[in-house]
């Protein structure tokens, strides 16, 4: 199974070093001098890495395959792959894991299925397909934090959920939204 290490977001100067939006918690191995990355779509790779560095918060990389400030461009949105089969880290899951998860709530309830992890700016959050009471399906995103997801049992085939009220359409009546009368 492919796992996704970073997505190329944007060229970085004029020499060809691009901007990274990580999927990886060890950027220092994974983009090291010398890895070779494959990449979707397939024919922007595979990619060598000679340069990396991290810059005001963000990673930047160079690749022996890519010279200049337009080919860096071409790369925006390009995918840098790995091939992994399962995390080995305890709390830790690779996307491919998590999807098809059956989706319950402490007592059991099914809520639905886990469709993808989504990587969100503060935090990453499942999303989920959510089954509706009175027929029919609707996504909903939850974060994937240990507050509103305790419980990921890739063997048992489910995660737990705790959300807030109003957090899935199956409640969306018990959301409380304060409004100011003009």
């Amino acid at each position: 199974m492919q796992l996704t290490v970073a997505r190329v977001s944007k060229a970085h100067g004029l020499k060809g070093e691009v901007a990274l939006d990580l999927r990886t918690d060890d950027p220092e191995t994974r983009l090291a001098v010398g890895e070779r990355l494959e990449t979707v779509p397939a024919d922007a790779g595979p990619l060598t890495v000679t340069h990396s560095r991290e810059h005001q918060g963000r990673w930047l990389v160079t690749f022996a395959e890519i010279s200049g400030r337009t080919a860096a461009e071409n790369l925006r949105g390009t995918e840098l792959v790995v091939e992994a089969d399962v995390s080995d880290e305890e709390d830790a899951w690779y996307p491919h894991e998590l999807a098809g998860l059956r989706v319950e709530l402490e007592d059991g309830t099914v809520v639905g299925t886990v469709i993808s992890l989504e990587y969100m700016p503060a935090h990453e959050s499942l999303l989920v397909e959510e089954a509706l009471p009175g027929g029919g399906t609707v996504r909903t995103l939850v974060p994937f934090v240990l507050a509103m997801v305790p419980v990921v049992d890739v063997e048992g085939g489910r995660v737990v959920v705790t959300p807030p009220a109003g957090l899935l359409a199956r409640d969306a009546d018990a959301a409380i939204v304060d409004r100011e009368d003009d």
